[in-house]
């Protein structure tokens, strides 16, 4: 039991370290911090107030929400009560019988406060309002008005923002959890498999990576973050996916590729991160959105293969068996893509079929 233990906290101390060191997180967050940033650059934000706010938590947008309504109404209510004061209609001021008061039934700062509050909400319960003998009082429920359907128009242009920003919709697209490299037909490829989890289309899907590694050049310079661009490919071509089921997408591990020098088992020992991104726009509200995700060499598994999830059934239906999209089956794969390419036979795939035991099949779609 203690050694199970001890198990458990070094696999959450590693995951730690892996979270914390890889730059883009499983699900598309960038791990970065700016430091020593110019007192005079926040400003910026400030002046870019619409983004601050869309890109506020939503507990301080519903603290901001709470907190501009509570202290308009009583701002508001402070000068509602001042009038009154001057006008002499406060209770203990003893007005006359005949007095004329400027809002009727306010007589403190209590009713003040509710007046302000009816007022800005229009709720118009009708025991307290405004009489035409005040010019003042006038003017200041017609600049309370503005002022609250302003706020309301503000407030509910970010709730409405918030809710449909691009990043929500793209919670529903999903990459599997390890990539693999293995044979496809003439080639070693790296291969990695996404799904819309929506039965609504993405249009003009286009997926891409960039390799993220520590390099140095020949003149002793260090790029902490250099970046070299992964093409990721279809049978059908890169641009413009049919995103209508989950889809296989592989990288040509070719003379051209970052990945030709590494072997199977040193790979593993590399440092890079492979940050992948899909780039599209939402059918339904005709929204650009981009999903990202990221691989270390730890969740790269060499020599296998993803299973079949596509597969049709009797009644001629096509269906996907998302149960098996991130399992992988291991397959017969060169050490290394040199000796895919330079030795015979090592770049033959193998001709076994792999069965998908969670259907009754009758063909099985690439």
């Amino acid at each position: 039991m203690v050694f199970g233990i001890q198990k458990l906290i070094q696999d959450h101390l590693v995951e730690r370290r892996i979270r914390r060191t890889r730059l883009v997180t499983k699900d598309g967050r960038c791990n970065i911090e700016f430091g020593n940033v110019k007192y005079g650059n926040h400003f910026a934000f400030l002046v870019d107030f619409w983004t601050t706010f869309v890109e506020f938590r939503w507990r301080f947008v519903l603290f901001f929400f709470i907190t501009s309504f509570t202290l308009s109404w009583f701002i508001f209510s402070l000068l509602w009560f001042w009038i009154a004061r001057n006008n002499g209609d406060l209770k203990w001021q003893n007005p006359s019988n005949d007095h004329t008061p400027c809002v009727w039934n306010v007589v403190g700062l209590t009713t003040a406060f509710l007046f302000s509050l009816e007022t800005q909400t229009t709720i118009g319960y009708g025991v307290r309002a405004i009489t035409p003998y005040c010019p003042v009082a006038v003017a200041l429920i017609i600049i309370q008005t503005l002022i609250g359907a302003l706020i309301h128009c503000f407030i509910c242009g970010v709730i409405v923002s918030k809710i449909s920003l691009p990043k929500k919709r793209a919670k529903t697209i999903t990459f599997s959890e390890m990539a693999v490299i293995c044979p496809k037909k003439d080639f070693l490829c790296l291969m990695i498999r996404v799904a819309n989890l929506r039965k609504t289309l993405m249009i003009g899907s286009q997926i891409y990576g960039k390799l993220l590694r520590t390099t140095v050049k020949p003149d002793g310079e260090t790029i902490i973050m250099d970046q070299v661009n992964i093409e990721f490919l279809m049978d059908a071509g890169k641009d413009n996916l049919f995103f209508v089921c989950p889809l296989t997408l592989y990288h040509v591990i070719d003379k051209a590729s970052p990945f030709f020098d590494m072997a199977e088992d040193t790979f593993h020992k590399q440092e890079f991160e492979l940050v992948v991104f899909l780039d599209s726009t939402a059918e339904t509200t005709s929204s650009a959105c981009q999903v990202r995700t990221s691989f270390i060499p730890q969740e790269i598994m060499w020599g296998y293969n993803f299973l079949p999830i596509i597969s049709r059934s009797k009644e001629g239906k096509y269906r996907v068996d998302f149960s098996n999209f991130s399992k992988v089956v291991a397959v017969t794969t060169a050490h290394c893509a040199y000796c895919f390419h330079n030795i015979v036979g090592h770049h033959i795939p193998s001709i076994n079929g792999i069965d998908n035991s969670g259907f009754g099949v009758i063909g099985i779609l690439e």
